[in-house]
């Protein structure tokens, strides 16, 4: 029976993709909306193979945020911006994430979790201070202790690494074989999460193929928001209390 919940924050509490799209169309000016699924998609796919190189040192920070917007529009096509458009577009892109808020079943699905005192926790990847910034302004601590809140820069590891996941069993207190991860990205989320005998909950709502060669590693899959709550309903209904 699985007895606590984990969520991965970017794209899963919240629609990234709303406040990356105002920041490409105050750079990119001519942007075709039609484009912006795909280019929100190239841009994660960097995001997640390059940030290791952060880690590791080989890169730094800046350079790795620059090169991800720069290809991203190359992946597509566009010309690509310059170093200086391209901290213009970070900067921009992080005032639109000072602005992002809960989706409405999210915090319905929170609420119901905490007034049932299921135990819960987030394990998400990124740089420490821009993580915890978003934690925050999602008002998250409100339903998460902040000791259940493992950032990927803090601690060496990242998704889809073992490690990471075992770090949370460890420090949160959790069995992994009666916990639940919950994340939209099926290469960190889900293979990180199967890897250590977890349940995954993919939370598809961008409608993504599996990647190739792949298996159906997922124990359910979602392609709403609008579905969330009602599952994570079932799911701990013979733990409400």
């Amino acid at each position: 029976m699985i007895q606590a919940i984990v969520f991965d924050v970017d794209d899963t509490l919240y629609d990234q993709q709303q406040p990356f799209k105002n920041a490409v169309h105050k750079i990119v000016t001519d942007f075709c909306d039609d484009d912006m699924h795909d280019l929100y998609i190239r841009f994660r796919v960097h995001s997640d193979e390059l940030f290791p190189k952060v880690l590791t040192g080989e890169w730094d920070l800046v350079t790795m945020r620059n090169y991800r917007i720069q290809q991203s529009l190359r992946d597509l096509g566009y010309d690509s911006i310059s170093d200086t458009n391209a901290l213009r577009f970070q900067a921009i892109y992080e005032e639109e994430l000072d602005n992002i808020t809960l989706h409405e079943e999210v915090r319905k699905t929170l609420d119901f979790l905490k007034e049932n005192e299921i135990p819960m926790g987030i394990i998400t990847n990124g740089p420490t201070d821009h993580q915890y910034k978003k934690v925050k302004q999602l008002g998250l601590l409100h339903w998460i202790h902040p000791d259940n809140v493992i950032i990927s820069q803090a601690t060496g590891f990242q998704k889809p690494e073992r490690e990471i996941f075992q770090l949370a069993e460890e420090r949160f207190g959790f069995d992994g074989k009666t916990t639940l991860y919950v994340g939209d990205s099926f290469e960190n989320d889900i293979v990180g999460a199967k890897s250590c005998d977890w349940h995954a909950l993919w939370f598809n709502h961008r409608l993504r193929d599996i990647p190739h060669g792949e298996q159906e590693l997922f124990d359910l899959e979602l392609n709403g928001f609008d579905q969330l709550h009602d599952t994570v309903c079932g799911i701990f209904a013979p733990l409400s209390v």
